[in-house]
């Protein structure tokens, strides 16, 4: 599986990077919202990762509304530090698909975005037959 990683925490990308390989998966990291949109316009992605707080004052949550907008319908599972309801509730309404709150366990990570790579494959095949 092919995951965009969008992270500024070098620790936390390289935590998710090390995990991820080992599972299998190629992990493509992008510290900022600038970074993000070109990868994710140019690049097909299975599912992206993305953190909330991104420098210079990103929202990843506001990242993601301008790919919905452009028809980047790849799954996204928010990794985030900001824990309330309301930013939940952003990062959902936003286009996401799940959301989870640092710090993480990673085997929750991994179970949760190999989910979100099934879902979509299933539901591509399912069009496929349409």
């Amino acid at each position: 599986m092919r995951i965009l990683l969008v992270e500024d925490d070098d620790g936390v990308a390289q935590l998710v990077r090390t995990g991820m390989g080992e599972a299998s998966h190629h992990v493509t990291l992008a510290s900022d919202g600038k970074e993000a949109m070109s990868r994710a316009l140019a690049e097909r992605f299975d599912v992206m990762i993305f953190d909330r707080q991104l420098p210079s004052g990103v929202d990843g949550a506001d990242l993601l509304k301008d790919l919905r907008e452009r028809q980047i319908l790849t799954p996204v599972l928010f990794l985030t530090g900001l824990g309330g309801l309301q930013d939940w509730i952003k990062g959902l309404d936003s286009g996401g698909d799940d959301y989870i709150v640092k710090p993480f366990v990673f085997s929750d990570l991994l179970s949760r975005v190999e989910a979100l790579h099934r879902r979509q494959v299933s539901e591509r095949a399912a069009d496929s037959k349409a």
